[in-house]
């Protein structure tokens, strides 16, 4: 049964986003929405995470859970969701603190 799908690809290659919007509308830049079957949705998701390097991408996309959503995520990013008692949390990753002055 088709559901409602929606992908954020930050900073990918210009054939993924042709890709993309064969199949999804791209709402805003790097923003697509669509109603694909699971199948469709899992293919290109395979294609997102194959092709994101130093991007960032985020597929949400309905579940039973308490949230009603599923998030999965690819690429280099400061955010990673989390399982917090069932619920989906988004944690962000520390930057690097390099090396740092003494007072």
């Amino acid at each position: 049964m088709p559901s409602m799908i929606v992908i954020s690809a930050t900073a990918v290659p210009a054939h993924l986003r042709g890709a993309l919007t064969r199949w999804l509308l791209e709402v805003t830049p790097e923003l697509y929405i669509g109603t694909v079957s699971a199948r469709v949705r899992d293919e290109l998701w395979t294609s997102v995470t194959a092709c994101t390097a130093d991007g960032a991408a985020v597929l949400a996309y309905p579940a039973a859970n308490e949230q009603g959503f599923t998030l999965r995520t690819a690429g280099s990013r400061r955010r990673s969701p989390i399982d917090f008692d069932g619920l989906t949390l988004m944690a962000f990753e520390k930057k690097s603190q390099g090396m740092e002055k003494p007072f």
